[in-house]
């Protein structure tokens, strides 16, 4: 289980760490892929922690595999959110805040499936993602990304 504290500055609470999110349309434009996570039950993008050695698109690509089973290619950078008022602390003690490279990617291959990570997943409209339980810090990612403006925001 982790848990996920929102407060003025609480990031200073943990260490930094980098990790990536795909948004992954279907082919209208009107849904997205949304898994739900085996620790805590709740809905959120397919991406995680990024390892030494990759760049953030690589973490994206390597994490929706790991994830979904799906073979992706990243398209467009959505935004960066650095999330200083965000904290999440893990079931080992670790307290991180976030920094997100969360970009939009397209299927190339694959066969969505379960993961270890993952216990569901499906897709899902926005009014759909915002009834369910979700993480809140996606829900941004996910906004961001639906308006699809050519420019990347900082968050």
């Amino acid at each position: 289980m982790r848990t996920i504290s929102f407060g003025e500055r609480i990031g200073k609470e943990g260490v930094l760490r980098v990790g990536a999110s795909a948004l992954i349309f279907d082919e209208s434009r009107g849904k997205i892929l949304m898994t739900q996570r085996e620790d805590n039950g709740r809905w959120c993008l397919p991406g995680g922690a990024m390892d030494p050695g990759e760049s953030a698109d690589e973490t994206c690509v390597r994490e929706v595999l790991e994830e979904t089973g799906l073979q992706v290619r990243v398209t467009k950078l959505v935004g960066i959110y650095t999330t200083p008022d965000l904290l999440i602390e893990y079931r080992d003690g670790n307290k991180v805040q976030p920094v997100t490279f969360s970009f939009e990617a397209e299927i190339t291959g694959g066969e969505l499936v379960l993961s270890n990570e993952t216990i569901d997943f499906g897709w899902y409209t926005v009014a759909e993602i915002d009834a369910m339980d979700t993480l809140e810090h996606h829900l941004t990612r996910i906004h961001d990304g639906v308006n699809n403006l050519p420019a990347a925001f900082f968050r």
